[in-house]
């Protein structure tokens, strides 16, 4: 499976790399995909979920509920 994250659904860009001679070859830009384990009280047991960076500070203002509960509703396993 392709580098992406859980929560935000950020998945890797393409583009071109030009070299000094402006010639072009195919390239990735793969987000910053992190594993984070949280805990999750509701269920009392540990998640670990891929998340980018941007994703970690999401989790981080609203919650790790929250963000399951939006994982889950993507059709995500958690």
């Amino acid at each position: 499976m392709s580098a992406h994250c859980m929560l935000t659904g950020t998945r890797p860009g393409f583009g071109n790399s030009i070299s000094h001679s402006h010639r072009r070859t195919s390239r990735r830009f793969d987000p910053n995909i992190q594993s984070k384990r949280y805990w999750l009280p509701g269920e009392g047991r540990y998640v670990r979920l891929k998340l980018s960076t941007k994703g970690i500070k999401t989790v981080d203002v609203i919650g790790v509920e929250a963000a399951v509960a939006r994982i889950r509703a993507r059709g995500v396993r958690v």
